[in-house]
């Protein structure tokens, strides 16, 4: 409200100073005049009664013309600052030394000081790096009379405009509105020296043009020209009689002034929004805004806004009062978060089943080559017993891809040098593409290590390579490319950010027919493929983003109808250590005879998995005991925890889990040897003390050659 009433106070009516006194000088002689009436009005007469009613009323019209006044103007000025603060947007007036004079509370909650604290100057609210050469080049401007917007981020992802616009009495008006910061394609790499860029493909940035004067505001009409916001007037049939240049530029219209805004909208929202503007402009209020979607603004982008409208709270003017407050970017971040979520739900959804199913699986597929063994080729029931074991192995791949989605899959990570992962898959690759496809390997020369799990690697680069080939039938050219790249500034990349730092980037890219934005939209997403039934799973792209986020990763795609696809993997740079660089070669021990002297010790909670596995180890000659849980198998090891010489465990068991277990194995014996039997390890080692690289895996599904192979080389090596 001060606002509204400084602006009123300073841009509406007579200019005050020297027109005051002169009012006043009229008041006095009035009054004189008046005195000398009464004392002799026989000397007055009827001349004197008429100059003194004629100064009389000369000196209230002057009083009139100069005595400060609220009018529509305020209100207007007061609604423009109320729709600031629905839209987030901070403002402030600061005097000539640059104290803040006033400002709203989302200025306040920018600043962080409360509703009965001094707020700090612009200066000091925004205190840091990125933002002081802005905010004192805006200063500058606004002191010398020119209007001024900059941008600068404020984290990575988020930027703020800052706008000033100079007032009269040497005052400031200071505008900070929110926005995404904007993030373009990756800059392919050229050279073999490492690319700082501060995003991916960015173009150079131009060189800022020197600011066109802006007039000073001088009424609260500037005020709602330059508004950030849309504000318009309308009457109760749509027709737009007046608004500010932000919102003919959301339409991308020089002017809209005339036109029914229902022209403007879409022919779904078009009795939704003329309804509103009419219930508005017969004076009611509290009217809920309306989102419009699917505008096209100027650059042909889908927009989305909403529109508030009020009355003008003036009896005689039947019109409505249009803000219109551009969300876009809000609902766009909004997508993107609602994306991540589902694709987090879906994940979660998926490991769980893939950590029951793996379970079932081991049994199956155990059991079978028991049968197996009894059943040789030449056995009537050979055929069918092979058919449920080959397809049970289908159904373990098809988990693993599942894992690998949902990011819970045994990683086994190693530093890797990606340039000879890929030149010892170009080989293969090129037999997998076929006749009439060329593949193009492009590596550079001094690449940075990565930690990943080559296997899972590997699968992910078959995976984007197999996709390119499929989107090319008549044939074109796959290219892999591999290249550094730091990254200064933090990346939006789909609904992640990437934040700074050094990485090494795989490109794959192909010639063939791309994608749709509908289409590249649900990609990632598992069981979503756009080839015919019978053809694929719809789990490649899904396994690739679930190996790259579970390996610390980021992945990107860029594509467009007719113009192919380019697929961006982003894997942090790992620094190696000298420890690495130059491995301590150690002396291959003897192997023990494990044929039938080794006692061990079986945990798990799956009864059928449990016997399964007993039985195959019983076979193999070992010595088994067998515990339901982690708190059986600790009173097993306390009483007879001399004779055991291996332990097997499930990790996730009810009660207490397999690491849990393990830590307190660790106490009573820490040289005991230990192999985790994991559908997915991730979670649970998340809370444990140890690191993947000190224990031995044994990811389910397995079979008798797989269990007995990973035991015989646990205790040959220990």
């Amino acid at each position: 409200m001060n606002t509204a009433k400084l602006m009123s106070a300073t841009g509406l009516g007579v200019p005050t100073g020297p027109w005051r006194w002169a009012a006043l000088g009229f008041v006095l002689l009035a009054l004189a005049a008046a005195g000398l009436t009464i004392a002799a009005p026989q000397v007055a007469g009827l001349a004197g009664y008429a100059l003194l009613g004629g100064i009389a009323l000369l000196a209230a019209l002057f009083l009139f013309a100069v005595w400060p006044r609220s009018g529509r103007a305020a209100e207007d000025a007061l609604r423009i600052a109320e729709a600031a603060a629905k839209a987030n947007i901070a403002w402030a007036i600061t005097g000539e030394g640059g104290a803040v004079l006033d400002c709203n509370p989302v200025y306040r909650r920018m600043a962080g000081v409360g509703e009965t604290e001094a707020p700090p100057p612009p200066e000091l609210a925004l205190a840091g790096e990125p933002s002081a050469a802005v905010l004192y080049r805006l200063s500058r401007d606004a002191a010398e009379g020119r209007a001024r917007e900059e941008s600068f981020v404020v984290m990575p992802g988020l930027e703020i405009v800052a706008a000033v616009r100079p007032l009269p009495d040497k005052q400031t008006a200071w505008w900070f509105t929110p926005r995404l910061a904007a993030s373009s394609a990756p800059q392919p790499v050229l050279k073999p020296q490492p690319v700082v860029v501060s995003t991916p493909q960015a173009p150079q940035p131009e060189q800022p043009a020197t600011p066109e004067p802006v007039p000073p505001l001088q009424n609260a009409s500037d005020l709602f020209r330059d508004a950030p916001m849309g504000v318009a007037f309308a009457d109760a049939s749509g027709a737009i009689g007046d608004a500010n240049p932000a919102f003919a530029k959301f339409f991308g219209a020089p002017s809209v002034t005339g036109k029914n805004f229902g022209t403007l909208v879409d022919q779904g929202e078009r009795a939704q929004v003329l309804d509103l503007i009419a219930r508005a402009a017969r004076g009611e209020t509290g009217l809920k805004a309306v989102e419009l979607r699917f505008l096209k603004s100027g650059g042909g982008e889908d927009r989305m806004a909403e529109l508030f409208a009020s009355p003008t709270r003036d009896a005689k003017d039947a019109r409505a009062i249009l803000y219109l407050l551009d969300v876009s970017e809000q609902k766009a971040l909004e997508t993107k978060f609602s994306q991540a979520q589902k694709m987090q739900a879906v994940g979660q959804l998926a490991g769980g089943v893939a950590h029951d199913f793996n379970n079932l699986l081991t049994v199956i597929i155990g059991n079978c080559e028991f049968l197996l063994m009894r059943h040789l080729a030449g056995d009537p029931s050979f055929k069918e017993i092979n058919e449920v074991h080959q397809n049970a192995l289908r159904a373990a791949a098809l988990v693993s891809q599942l894992l690998a989605f949902s990011r819970k899959q045994t990683m086994q990570p190693k530093i890797l040098a990606l340039n000879d992962v890929i030149g010892e898959l170009a080989q293969m690759l090129r037999r997998l593409v076929g006749e009439g496809v060329t593949l193009n390997v492009e590596r550079e020369a001094e690449l940075w290590p990565v930690h990943a799990d080559e296997a899972q690697l590997g699968n992910a680069i078959i995976n984007l390579v197999v996709n390119a080939r499929d989107a090319m039938p008549s044939g074109g050219v796959v290219s892999i490319r591999t290249a550094n790249q730091t990254v200064t500034n933090g990346i939006t990349l789909g609904t992640a950010i990437m934040p700074p730092g050094d990485y090494v980037r795989i490109e794959v890219a192909d010639t063939g027919t791309g994608m749709s934005k509908e289409v590249r939209s649900k990609i990632f997403d598992p069981f979503f493929t756009t080839k015919p039934v019978g053809q694929g799973t719809g789990l490649g792209l899904a396994t690739v983003y679930g190996i790259v986020k579970q390996s610390g990763g980021f992945i990107d795609v860029h594509t467009e109808l007719g113009k192919g696809t380019r697929f961006y993997i982003y894997l942090p740079r790992r620094k190696v250590e000298a420890a690495d660089a130059h491995p301590v070669e150690v002396a291959p021990s003897v192997a023990r005879d494990v044929t039938g002297q080794d006692t061990i010790l079986l945990v798990e909670d799956e009864e059928a998995v449990r016997s399964f596995a007993a039985r195959a180890l019983r076979m193999r000659g070992y010595n088994v005991l067998e515990a339901s849980g982690g708190e059986e198998a600790l009173e097993i090891v306390k009483r007879e925890g001399d004779q055991i010489d291996l332990i097997i465990t499930d990790v996730v068991m009810p009660n207490m889990d397999g690491p849990t277990m393990v830590r307190h194995v660790k106490v009573l014996k820490p040289d005991m040897q230990v192999i985790f039997m994991s559908g997915y390890a991730e979670e649970a080692f998340r809370r444990s003390d140890q690191s993947s690289e000190d224990i031995h895996f044994l990811p389910k599904p397995f079979g008798l050659k797989q269990l007995a192979a990973k035991v015989k080389e646990v205790l040959a090596g220990g």
